[in-house]
């Protein structure tokens, strides 16, 4: 295994970027790493290094990088039509053809698409829908949300108060009034002693309706949850989870609003996550590897109910005041649809149902190591939760210290990953090859096995 060289971006002048999720005064000093290439699930910076994208980027290059398909489509749509809005009653045939292909795809009474920039956006429209379509059907009081602690929605003003994560809050003054958090659905981390997943799932669906009850059913518009959790830690729901939450929404008249930016498209082993989990949405929102993020696009798909609602109130009112620049961008709709043809033609969905053993069998392999407390995940995404004490769960003090040294070790070893706080996340590229997986198990367990020892000094 090659040694990576130190990268040269650090000599760099970065001053002029605010980087996200960064400790600035940290990076200013450091510097990026500059990633100048990609190849099918490799990474190369500029100095030559060449990584694995254990992450897919953000969650979202499915193809891999650098398809020639995407390339092209988005070339002839940049010599046809590089930009027309669809704002005052115009089109474009991509983003007509996309949102008929998005609602075949989508279940049945999701018929209806509002094309946005990415998922903050999409989430963000969300609220505005929920609350535009209760005003038109006179229950101006029904308009809050519920959302789940450590669940990600995005980072607008109203998407980053959706997400139940303190980082993604604090000094931003949020949430803002109307958005509420009920528990976590990790069954590792928040069940009690002896409890049952299935008895897990139902304290929290008890939990929801309490909530629900204490604030008053007609003031609850929506619940909106992942699937499974992403940036929250890589958690899957317990058994039942959905089934009962779903249960206690329909009793009290909410939608449920499925946030797909990260499982939509196959990451789980299915076309959606709602397909994996058996959740029957009325809003379901896509982004992230609806164009493997070759291009900013994301996808409101909302029932016939109601876009029913919404489209008789704008012929009332006399418009639909809402809309981006960017909505149904031609050249990213035109991608969009070759990547959907993509991950068809080469049953990215099914390879990603028929590699989850591979990874998560390899992650498993790990559970002996020391700093191991809990592998969890489901198609092609998954999470090693490192702890200082297997037997109590005890979390490492400082939280993180350990998760950001596996990180940069990782990298080291050519391995991107994602750390979670002390929780390492994976979500390779669905091309990935199994012969892939074993190599990227092999760096990380060489980095576990660099932890241990740095640990060892460092934290103990």
């Amino acid at each position: 295994m090659n040694e990576h060289k130190p990268n040269s971006a650090a000599a760099r002048d970065v001053r002029h970027v605010l980087h996200p999720y960064t400790d600035a005064r940290r990076h200013e000093q450091r510097g990026p790493t500059l990633m100048e290439r990609g190849e099918g699930i490799y990474v190369y910076d500029d100095d030559g290094n060449r990584y694995i994208e254990g992450l897919a980027g953000l969650w979202s290059v499915a193809v891999g990088f650098s398809e020639q398909r995407l390339v092209d489509a988005a070339t002839r749509q940049l010599q046809r039509l590089p930009y027309s809005h669809i704002f005052s009653h115009k089109a474009h045939a991509p983003s007509i053809d996309l949102a008929e292909k998005l609602a075949r795809m989508t279940p049945e009474r999701l018929n209806h698409v509002f094309f946005t920039n990415s998922g903050s956006e999409a989430n963000d429209t969300v609220v505005k829908l929920v609350r535009y379509y209760n005003n038109a059907i006179g229950r101006p009081e029904k308009k809050k949300f519920i959302a789940r602690l450590r669940g990600y929605h995005g980072i607008t003003v109203a998407s980053g108060s959706l997400t139940g994560l303190p980082v993604n809050h604090q000094d931003f003054d949020l949430p803002i009034a109307g958005v509420l958090h009920v528990g976590c659905p990790h069954h590792y981390r928040y069940a009690h002693e002896g409890e049952s997943e299935e008895a897990f799932a139902t304290r929290l669906a008890e939990e929801l309706e309490a909530r629900i009850l204490a604030e008053g059913p007609e003031t609850i518009a929506a619940f909106i949850g992942e699937p499974l959790m992403a940036a929250g830690g890589v958690l899957p729901p317990p058994a039942t989870y959905w089934e009962k939450i779903q249960a206690v929404c329909r009793k009290h008249d909410i939608l449920v609003v499925a946030d797909e930016v990260i499982t939509g498209f196959g990451r789980l082993g299915t076309t959606f996550g709602s397909d994996f989990y058996g959740i029957d949405p009325d809003i379901m929102v896509l982004s992230k590897q609806i164009t493997s993020s070759y291009q900013p696009l994301a996808a409101v798909v909302i029932s016939d109910d109601l876009y029913d609602g919404i489209a008789d109130n704008s012929a009332r009112i006399g418009n639909f005041g809402h809309g981006f620049t960017g909505s149904g961008h031609p050249v990213a709709t035109a991608v969009a649809l070759e990547n959907l043809k993509i991950i068809e033609e080469r049953g990215l969905v099914q390879r990603a149902a028929d590699l989850s053993s591979a990874l998560l069998g390899g992650l498993n392999a790990l559970c002996d190591h020391p700093l191991v407390g809990e592998v969890r995940g489901a198609g092609l995404i998954a999470a090693i939760e490192l702890l200082a004490d297997k037997d109590t769960k005890a979390p490492f003090d400082p939280a993180g210290k350990l998760g950001m040294f596996v990180y940069e070790q990782a990298q080291k070893n050519g391995l991107v990953i994602r750390a979670i706080g002390d929780t390492i996340a994976f979500c390779p590229p669905l091309i990935i090859t199994e012969e892939q997986i074993a190599d990227m198990i092999a760096r990380i367990s060489r980095t576990l096995e660099e932890a241990e020892v740095w640990s060892a000094r460092n934290l103990r």
